[in-house]
């Protein structure tokens, strides 16, 4: 997911969002230790993601002050 594509999300989707990736990446490490997970990197891209609409988030948070 690209900074763009989040930045143009109202912080309602961006919630929404970060909620959906959270739980995309508790499922994902639970397929890795079952041993099911097809490609180790989804975890990377996922991680990368949630950081992503953090930092948006946050400077939302700066922006308003």
């Amino acid at each position: 997911m690209r900074a763009k594509e989040l930045r143009d999300m109202p912080p309602g989707e961006l919630d929404a969002k970060l909620r959906e990736l959270r739980e995309r990446l508790i499922a994902l490490r639970i397929k890795k230790r079952v041993g099911g997970l097809e490609s180790p990197a989804l975890l990377r891209t996922t991680r990368r993601d949630i950081a992503r609409v953090l930092t948006i988030l946050r400077e939302r948070q700066e922006s308003k002050r």
